[in-house]
């Protein structure tokens, strides 16, 4: 369930009073682990945190004019959740998230990045913490370029807004070229004559 809210205090703001405190807590934990390169702000409906376009100017590839996400935190209809992009990323880190879960005697009820949670006493907050706090930005951009280069789309990728307009562009450049060595008008009947 997406929020409109335009800041994280209007989203918190909005929340019920128990899930305002299970979310406020979480976050604390988030932002005291936090690289500061990464920022926080309303991203996807919920509070996110990513590399702004300002160090990583190509942004998320799904959608280059978001920039690129690292974690989230949101309240939706029936739990709420923890996205942690580089335990989905990487196979090190999920491996350490549920091994952090199954040590604190923790259920790990989790998505593909999604680690869901009904109320704060669900949740270790510590291995939320280390989870955060072992991916630096820097870390964070070279395993998401490397998972890029592994898609065929290496560092050198142009934005996908970009890639539509050269498209657009080399079709009409095409077109007009086509049009150009065709003849015109009664020249065009002439040439068809001229060819029986």
């Amino acid at each position: 369930m997406q929020s409109k809210a335009k800041t994280v205090q209007a989203y918190l703001k909005e929340l019920p009073e128990d899930r305002r405190a299970a979310i406020s807590a979480v976050r604390d934990v988030i932002l005291k682990n936090l690289d500061p390169i990464f920022e926080e702000g309303m991203n996807y409906g919920m509070i996110g945190y990513y590399v702004p376009h300002s160090v990583y100017p190509a942004g998320y590839h799904c959608d280059p004019s978001k920039p690129l996400p690292f974690a989230g935190l949101a309240s939706q209809k029936q739990h709420m959740s923890v996205y942690l992009m580089s335990a989905y990323g990487d196979k090190g880190e999920y491996a350490k998230l549920v091994e952090g879960f199954k040590k604190a005697g923790k259920k790990l009820d989790m998505g593909a990045c999604c680690v869901r949670f009904k109320k704060l006493e669900d949740l270790p907050l510590d291995v939320i913490g280390a989870a955060v706090n072992r991916v630096p930005a820097k870390t964070y951009i070279e395993r998401y370029e490397s998972v890029l280069e592994s898609m065929g789309r290496g560092r050198n990728r142009k934005p996908q807004a970009q890639q539509a307009r050269e498209k657009k562009a080399a079709v009409k450049k095409s077109t007009r070229a086509k049009k150009a060595s065709t003849p015109k008008g009664g020249a065009r009947k002439k040439a068809k004559k001229k060819g029986k």
